[in-house]
């Protein structure tokens, strides 16, 4: 009987870990909105919950599908440093999937990003690369990759292929299967920043594979790309990026797929965070930024389903826990200086909470 090469034998291994890890985690958990002013018209909000992964966000799922698609593209072997440009959520997430395999991680992030998510990747063996801008990430990991010999995981650019959008135990089929037994099971809108872009990707891929009518609204923070993109299709424009962690690009990210979202709502930064204090205090423990985008995306549909006379679901993502943001956007100080004002912004998103419309 021919032996089986060293690499092969590592290779299966490699991806008998993951999958068992995979198989030692249940579905995250789907949260419907206690919102009056809206439900008692016909129109119900809900989370879905993926602060509750091993890492705390909703990217352990891309982190798991970049190093499945990674090995079994011969991309990773045994010893490979795996190199990533990430603003933190990601690579807090490959951090942990790198150890999981014994191989090294370098993640290459903006000065700006949170100390607690730094100190996470450096909880899961991971070492950071610190430059000063956006923009710089993407030239440094990639040098990286070359300077170890590693592999530069690049989840601007695989995000939306490496996912099964047809099934498999995706976040769009777990999200459908879930609404399944509530009022309105197809839901009329599904919410979703982008960061990458991924998620919006395999969300709209499913709904149309499912032939469902739902349609997908990315929120886009104030100075991202993603809305002047979706309006022109000109994959050229750059910008002074996001201010909201997580969401928003500086450029437009291969992984962007224009096509897949009926509708962008350009998102000021000081609604992002009154909706993530409202929500915070909705459901009794802090939520991140990203997910107060997501939240002013499902309260401006609501609205307009509300004025419209339509009933329907509308479901979005908590994407991580706020508590990685406790000295930044959950400090008023620090929100104050660099973000602006957000009581005007907190009594439109109180109104719109209590009444269904604003002021």
């Amino acid at each position: 009987m021919p032996s089986v090469p060293r690499h092969t034998r590592w290779l299966s291994q490699a991806i008998d870990l993951i999958e068992a890890d995979y198989q030692r985690s249940a579905d995250t958990h789907l949260i419907p909105l206690p919102l009056p002013g809206f439900a008692r018209h016909g129109i119900d909000l809900y989370l879905k919950d993926e602060s509750t992964h091993p890492t705390g966000s909703l990217k352990h799922r891309l982190a798991r599908s970049l190093f499945l698609y990674a090995l079994c593209n011969g991309w990773v072997r045994e010893g490979s440093t795996i190199v990533e440009a990430s603003s933190g959520s990601t690579a807090v997430s490959e951090a942990y999937f790198a150890r999981l395999l014994g191989l090294p991680f370098i993640a290459v992030m903006t000065r700006s990003t949170s100390p607690e998510k730094i100190a996470q990747i450096a909880f899961y063996g991971g070492r950071c690369h610190l430059v000063d801008s956006a923009a710089e990430v993407y030239e440094q990991a990639q040098a990286l990759a070359r300077q170890t010999g590693g592999h530069y995981m690049d989840q601007f650019t695989f995000a939306e292929r490496a996912t099964d959008w047809r099934g498999n135990n995706n976040i769009a089929q777990s999200m459908f299967n879930q609404m399944a037994r509530e009022r309105h099971p197809i839901p009329r809108w599904v919410v979703v920043g982008a960061g990458t872009g991924g998620t919006s990707a395999t969300i709209g891929r499913y709904i149309r594979y499912q032939r469902h009518a739902t349609q997908v609204c990315v929120p886009d923070p104030t100075g991202s790309v993603f809305g002047a993109y979706h309006r022109s299709g000109d994959a050229s424009i750059t910008g002074e990026g996001s201010r909201i962690e997580g969401i928003g690009r500086p450029r437009v990210e291969a992984s962007f797929i224009r096509t897949l979202v009926d509708r962008m709502l350009e998102v000021p930064n000081v609604d992002s965070v009154a909706a993530m204090r409202a929500l915070s205090q909705l459901l009794g423990r802090k939520v991140g930024p990203s997910t107060g985008t997501n939240f002013i995306g499902m309260l401006t549909l609501a609205q307009e389903m509300l004025q419209a006379g339509e009933q329907g679901s509308i479901l979005s993502l908590l994407c991580d826990a706020g508590e990685r943001y406790l000295p930044n956007y959950h400090c008023a100080e620090w929100v104050s200086s660099q973000l602006g004002d957000c009581s005007a912004a907190e009594q439109r998103v109180a109104q719109t909470m209590a009444l269904g419309r604003l002021a």
